[in-house]
């Protein structure tokens, strides 16, 4: 396990590496993931991305808010999931007194799935790459919208698939696409279920004074019985773009719960976007995990436990 030099050093987790040479692992953007055989082990560490670069250091806890997030709407939905137990006391794993310290509240012990090749993304609301090609062509993945609609504006909800990259950015696609891809039968029931999911979080998140613009789910076939699971992380600040409902004003970016706070710091700096980006300040640390928590503390009505 390892941990940059810094005021947040003993809170961060950026790395693990578990049974070295034993057990396959394999590293996004945020979490490892190790291969137990017929399970998954993830461990969400505290790395943090922006413009398709891994910053240096991270932000200390977001680790354990994605995951506490995602258990808390696995619990909260009841849609089948892969989700096995976030307890890692309980998992039966070989770990170090060490080792289960540094991963409690972050792990997941999970079902394998064979994850559908789409991102199911659903917008509620005009932004991120959904506004850039609406100003381009009046349309969201070849879905026509009305004329004179506004960055942060309400449509839909829309279904809007997008491929899944294992670098750069995802590419939003139409249905049909997908469902050339998948079928028709199969693409019809993920537009469905995200739908259903989307409208009922956003009627959860709206209760606790929050906008749930858009967001993506991972959905993926248990290996065994072939049931249709919901998988990945799920309505979280990465994965998702959450308003405060107060402050939202159509005709420009919004407030956002997520690492929009860094994203904003770095277009400040200079910053090529092409070479190793700049260590963050102190303050974007702090700034950044404090948006984080309020999101995690608005949505689950609970304080956050690892403060």
């Amino acid at each position: 396990m390892t941990a940059p030099e810094g005021e947040f050093s003993e809170m961060q987790l950026l790395e693990t590496n578990l049974w070295p040479g034993v057990v396959p692992k394999r590293s996004g953007k945020v979490r490892d993931v190790y291969d137990l055989g017929d399970r998954l082990l993830l461990v969400a560490t505290d790395r943090i991305s922006a413009f398709d670069w891994i910053l240096p250091g991270g932000i200390p806890d977001k680790g354990r808010i994605l995951t506490g997030l995602s258990s808390f709407w696995f619990a909260h939905l009841g849609v089948p999931n892969h989700l096995l137990t976030d307890d890692v006391d309980v998992m039966g794993l070989d770990l170090s007194a060490d080792e289960r310290d540094a991963l409690r509240g972050r792990t997941m012990l999970a079902r394998k799935v064979r994850i559908v090749p789409f991102e199911c993304v659903v917008r509620g609301y005009l932004a991120g790459s959904g506004w850039k090609e609406y100003r381009a062509s009046g349309s969201v993945c070849g879905i026509p919208l009305p004329p004179g609609l506004l960055e942060g504006s309400p449509i839909g909800p829309f279904f809007t698939p997008a491929t899944k990259a294992e670098t750069g950015h995802d590419e939003n696609v139409s249905f049909q696409v997908m469902a050339d891809a998948v079928g028709a039968e199969v693409a019809g029931t993920l537009q469905s279920k995200s739908l259903d999911v989307y409208q009922r979080a956003a009627d959860h998140a709206s209760k606790a004074g929050l906008i749930l613009a858009d967001t993506k789910f991972e959905w993926g076939f248990d290996e065994g019985s072939g049931e249709l699971l919901l998988a990945d992380e799920v309505l979280t600040p990465d994965s998702s773009r959450y308003w405060a409902r107060d402050e939202h004003r159509p005709g420009g970016p919004q407030p956002s719960f997520d690492k929009q706070f860094v994203r904003d710091w770095l277009e400040t700096t200079g910053w090529d976007k092409s070479s190793p980006p700049p260590s963050m300040p102190d303050e974007v640390v702090a700034g950044t995990r404090r948006k984080y928590i309020e999101a995690y503390e608005r949505l689950t009505g609970r304080a956050f436990p690892y403060e």
